[in-house]
């Protein structure tokens, strides 16, 4: 079988291909049978969610506190649907008490081998990922949350004012970048990370600078959390997570070159998913035309919001259809129909479309990168 190496930095849980979800848990000790038991309550509420295939629990031979769940979904959309909802929010709440150490790891399916796939080779391979995806070393990921109505400006200068935390977390991960926008009341940070995500989360959580700054914003908060609380930091966490579900860079211009921007887009109900994928291969289609400005593309998406993290050469504001991601009518009607209230107000020209523009883009606070980076 020839592969094919994809020649520009990309990833995205928009291929069709099979996903196998890797959990790696350590237990505290004496915690064994009540986490079996939470599990076989999570167990049989994951098996109806549309688009789980199968699960496995596995324990260490070499260390029995360690614990191991793997499970396989027909693709990654329906898990992300899953994994970001309410619902499971609520359904892993009781492993927490019994859980010392978690890690999420997500792949999708390259290449497989088995009695089935020599059988019937062709259609096995309708749901594998087409060819290797050329990566850069660094985890995207971002937060989001809302502040109270009329606290924005306040919100905004404490979130500016404070020193950067030490870039390196352990020999192995280091922050690489961390960018701040707003948008009405809703604050986005996005942050990219060499490493591990995980580690390099909790790292910055223990950094005076930044506790000042959380506790300084609490007050500002819609939704209430004590980030002294474990339980209640994780339940923050948990709901502000903005993952990645698609990222390509088009390698044409220098970093020199580039400036950062964010546009919010305000899905309709159940329409999140659909929009990411809609703007996903716009943006695809956008960094295999020579002419455009934009380098990358970062699309982080939960529930009905998406936001859509430009590096453009240029004014942002230069190509205003290709900036939103709707080259051509048909685009713009698509995205019409996606958008909460936008079927009657899609731009036609590019007169409009710079007004559309201006109302999606994002006020940048802060954008700071590590000094090595």
């Amino acid at each position: 079988m020839t592969t094919t190496l994809s020649e520009r930095i990309s990833q995205s849980a928009f291929d069709g291909s099979r996903l196998r979800v890797i959990l790696l848990l350590d237990l505290h000790d004496g915690a064994q049978n009540q986490f079996l038991e939470a599990y076989e309550h999570m167990r049989n509420q994951v098996a109806s969610i549309p688009g789980h295939i199968s699960d496995q629990l596995c324990q260490s031979i070499e260390n029995p506190s360690q614990w191991l769940i793997t499970s396989e979904w027909e693709s990654a959309p329906p898990f992300l649907a899953w994994v970001n909802s309410e619902e499971h929010v609520a359904t892993v709440q009781p492993l927490h008490s019994c859980v010392r150490d978690t890690r999420s790891l997500r792949f999708s399916v390259l290449r497989e081998t088995g009695a089935a796939f020599e059988s019937s080779p062709e259609s096995a391979r309708r749901n594998l990922q087409a060819a290797p995806r050329l990566g850069d070393g660094v985890v995207r990921h971002a937060l989001t949350f809302t502040v109270k109505p009329g606290t924005e400006e306040m919100v905004a200068k404490i979130l500016a004012d404070y020193d950067s935390p030490q870039a390196r977390v352990d020999e192995n991960t280091r922050l690489r970048r961390t960018s701040l926008f707003m948008h009405g009341n809703r604050v986005v940070r996005a942050v990219e990370v060499e490493g591990d995500l995980m580690a390099a989360l909790r790292h910055v959580s223990r950094q005076p600078e930044v506790r000042a700054v959380e506790e300084a914003i609490n007050p500002y908060l819609e939704q209430d959390r004590d980030l002294s609380d474990p339980d209640s930091a994780r339940m923050f966490f948990t709901r502000a997570a903005l993952p990645t579900v698609h990222h390509v860079t088009a390698g044409r211009h220098a970093s020199a070159d580039v400036q950062r921007h964010a546009l919010f887009y305000q899905a309709k109900e159940g329409c999140g998913m659909a929009l990411a994928r809609l703007l996903a291969g716009e943006d695809e289609e956008a960094a295999d035309d020579s002419t455009s400005p934009i380098e990358s593309s970062t699309i982080f998406q939960r529930d009905d919001i998406v936001v859509r993290l430009l590096e453009v050469s240029g004014p942002l504001g230069a190509q205003p259809s290709q900036a939103l991601g709707i080259g051509g009518e048909r685009k713009a009607a698509m995205l019409g129909r996606l958008l909460d209230g936008g079927a009657n107000g899609m731009p036609t020209t590019e007169q409009e479309a710079a007004r559309f523009l201006a109302q999606a883009e994002m006020n940048l606070i802060t954008d700071r990168r590590a000094a090595e980076a």
